[in-house]
């Protein structure tokens, strides 16, 4: 079971670009390598539901759309995914249900739920 757990680690490590740090002190990485860092141990567990506020926050397109497909992953897996983003380019064009809020108001939903 532990070496299951650790290639779990690994494989997640290598999905939000972070493989080659695996043995670094959080000390040591940067504000965005932090965050990839709380996203793995956040999914490294397979919960069953992930609250991710501003994911890619901190983060370039590319590592960005690399957690989106980490989470449509999961999602397939079953995990059901709440995201909240003020990227637009995250959003826009998603094939999964989604609300717009503003200041707290819903002001249009997409999909289905």
């Amino acid at each position: 079971k532990e070496t299951q757990y650790r290639s779990n680690i690994l494989e997640l490590m290598n999905w939000v670009g972070l493989g080659d740090r695996i043995n670094a002190f959080p000390t040591t990485l940067s504000g965005g390598e932090q965050q990839r860092a709380a996203i793995a141990r956040a999914v490294v567990g397979r919960p069953n539901v992930i609250i991710a506020d501003e994911p890619t926050g901190n983060v370039d397109t590319e590592i960005g759309m690399r957690l989106m497909r980490l989470f449509a992953e999961l999602n397939k897996q079953g995990t059901t995914i709440l995201i909240a983003t003020h990227d637009k380019q995250l959003w826009e064009g998603s094939p999964y249900p989604r609300l717009h809020l503003e200041q707290g108001n819903l002001v249009s939903t997409y999909g289905e739920y």
